[in-house]
């Protein structure tokens, strides 16, 4: 019975539970169960608080019976990535410079789920202030991909996708900066949406690229993750860049198909860089779209090119500008030792932050200071706005953008850790979209090298997530469901 709850998806535990055919502290304890046999291998969590969850879960069983009208969501069991503030539970951001934080708030999105009757298992891991691919960057621990624990669960959001992957959460919340939703989604084989930035408040997320950074949802299907962002999405006043507009229900357009809508394949997206099993599967879905009544229509997007420097000139240099506040005074890792002011920055700083972290602040640092400002940061602004209207422009002739996610499937651990660049180019199909602000929905389309998935990112217009769900789920559908 445990194991048949688990494989349940979200439509169909929010029935049960509705029809108190299983209760919220039945379905908790299945998945604190699944947590204390698979987190051995796979690692996704930083931390777990099963007490805490059950008590979570009772209450909205008492809800329930009282007769109270309660959202889809409630009762049902899922996990937050460390970066997302949770009031009272420890934010690591899998970082020892934050190792004992302690957020005395919620992030909005909690603030949201929590109205929603959320139960929150635990905080998932990560590369360390979500800078990496493959979450071998996290001070805590390294995560394993569940589907082959010889491999990386992608990055920086790993712990969300194996999570989900591994059954020890329904659902879970990530951060994309530059594909980290996507990209361990694709790794993991399930679906993650980067939605319209804005769309989502970043109030509670901790920092690492603040023009670029959204949070989004991973679930094992298209209409999981619709469910979800209706939770999550909306108006905070207390984020600047929040975008005040109704976003209506992001599922009303499941269903309808793909007959007769124009689907964009840019040829940047599948030359040079493309292993020929993840080009073979992405294409193979591409001709599913046609045979469904797309039409597919070839497009070039030159400053696609130029979208991975241009992204590691901006984030990094935000990410040196937003890291600057952890210094050893106020909150945060400090040194034991020092003998000024001075040494204690440079010696909390260098023994707080990990490698990854310090490589990225350093990059930023460059880029920003004074005879390179112009020469980096200025020219990675104006190439970011070549590459929006290059978006612009195709998505004027297209409904939606086709590509991979990532240039591979997912690789071993330990392959690109010592080879950072490497690792970077690794992000050339995701990070364009961040750079854009635009939406972008990972699934799974196939398998590759090692009968691991394969993903396939549809992109859109701004605020075109319910679109991007249709043409998600008509795939979904086409390709026999969640489990084919």
């Amino acid at each position: 019975m445990m194991s048949d709850l688990l494989k349940m998806n979200l439509s169909e535990l929010s029935s049960a539970l509705a029809a108190k055919k299983i209760s919220a502290a039945e379905l908790t304890k299945a998945y604190v169960a699944s947590i204390e046999k698979n987190e051995p291998r796979v690692g996704a969590y930083i931390s777990t608080d099963a007490r805490r969850a059950l008590d979570m879960a009772i209450a909205v069983d008492k809800r329930r019976a009282a007769g109270e009208a309660l959202s889809p969501l409630a009762g049902i069991p899922m996990g937050v990535k460390d970066n997302i503030c949770t009031k009272g539970v420890a934010t690591t951001c899998a970082s020892k410079m934050l190792a004992d934080y302690v957020p005395p708030y919620d992030a909005h999105v909690v603030e949201r789920l929590q109205d929603a009757g959320f139960v929150m298992l635990g905080k998932l891991n990560m590369d360390e202030f979500a800078m990496g691919s493959t979450t071998e960057n996290s001070a805590m621990k390294i995560t394993h991909n569940p589907l082959d624990t010889a491999r990386v669960p992608g990055g920086s959001s790993g712990g969300s996708a194996a999570a989900v992957a591994a059954f020890e959460a329904a659902y879970t919340l990530g951060s994309d900066t530059g594909g980290s939703i996507r990209q361990p989604a694709a790794f993991c084989g399930v679906v993650g949406m980067k939605p319209t930035y804005g769309s989502v408040s970043r109030y509670g997320l901790v920092a690492f690229a603040s023009s670029l950074d959204q949070i989004g949802p991973l679930t094992h299907t298209v209409r999981d993750n619709a469910m979800v962002l209706n939770a999550i999405a909306g108006h905070d006043k207390r984020d600047a860049t929040s975008i005040d507009r109704t976003y209506g229900d992001f599922s009303a357009e499941i269903g309808k198909g793909v007959k007769d809508l124009v689907i964009g394949i840019p040829k940047e997206f599948f030359g040079e860089g493309i292993a020929p099993d993840v080009k073979e599967a992405v294409l193979n879905a591409a001709a599913r779209y046609e045979k469904m009544g797309a039409r597919l229509e070839e497009v070039s997007m030159p400053a696609i090119d130029h979208a991975l420097a241009a992204y590691y000139v901006i984030s990094s240099a935000e990410a040196s500008s937003n890291l600057a506040r952890f210094d050893g005074v106020r909150y945060g890792y400090r040194t034991a030792e020092f003998e000024d002011i001075a040494e204690l920055y440079k010696k909390s700083r260098s023994e707080g932050f990990g490698a990854e972290v310090k490589r990225r602040i350093m990059l930023g640092t460059f880029a920003l200071s004074s005879g390179y400002y112009d020469a980096y940061y200025k020219k990675a602004l104006q190439v970011r706005a070549l590459v929006r209207a290059d978006y612009d422009r195709v998505l004027t002739k297209c409904d939606v953008i086709l590509s991979p996610v990532a240039p591979t499937v997912a690789y071993k651990l330990g392959e690109k850790s010592k080879n950072p660049l490497e690792m970077y180019m690794g992000d050339a199909y995701s990070v364009p979209v961040n750079v854009a602000g635009i939406p972008a929905l990972a699934l799974p389309c196939g398998k590759g090298e090692g009968n691991m998935p394969v993903g396939l990112q549809l992109m859109g217009k701004p605020f075109s997530e319910a679109l991007l769900y249709r043409v998600g789920a008509a795939l979904e559908d086409d390709m026999g469901g969640k489990w084919a």
